[in-house]
């Protein structure tokens, strides 16, 4: 049986140290699992959420590869750790967060995953790096390009 290779899209983020060395190390980590890759420019970005913190930089990553989405995730959360990603509570600033955004066309809904990212059509930070690497790539769920879901965003930050 031959072996699936399925486009994979990861997002990257940083808002605490240096932010570009967090983004490189991750781009390089990733880089060790996925083929085909390409990377974003780095974006800067203010936080969205709840309480005062520092600018993001993002960044997008789309590559390929044939592994289970569980074991990319298992991966990023690997990156994340080797980085001294720190949780002490929801939305806490970063050093690196990589977030599995799409794999293929695949559409998952488990305790541990969600795929596509469940947010990643209403967020800026994710469309802006991926209208630049990936502008054809499609959502699964809703039928759109990476080019269609950005347009009708508008101008929002």
């Amino acid at each position: 049986m031959a072996e699936c290779f399925r486009w994979v899209v990861v997002s990257l983020g940083s808002n605490v140290g240096d932010r570009e060395a967090h983004l490189s190390f991750g781009v390089e980590r990733v880089g060790s699992f996925l083929t085909e890759m390409s990377v974003s420019g780095y974006l800067e970005t203010e936080h969205q959420g709840r309480g005062i913190q520092p600018h993001y930089l993002n960044a997008v990553i789309v590559g390929r590869s044939s592994e289970l989405p569980e074991v990319i995730l298992g991966y990023l959360q690997d990156v994340e750790k080797t980085r001294y990603r720190e949780r002490p509570y929801k939305g806490a600033p970063r050093t690196l967060d990589c977030d599995l955004i799409l794999v293929g066309d695949l559409i998952v809904e488990s305790k541990t995953l969600t795929l596509p990212h469940p947010r990643f059509r209403e967020r800026t930070f994710v469309l802006d790096p991926l209208l630049s690497v990936a502008p054809d790539l499609v959502d699964p769920v809703s039928g759109s390009t990476i080019e269609e879901l950005r347009r009708g965003l508008g101008t929002q930050v």
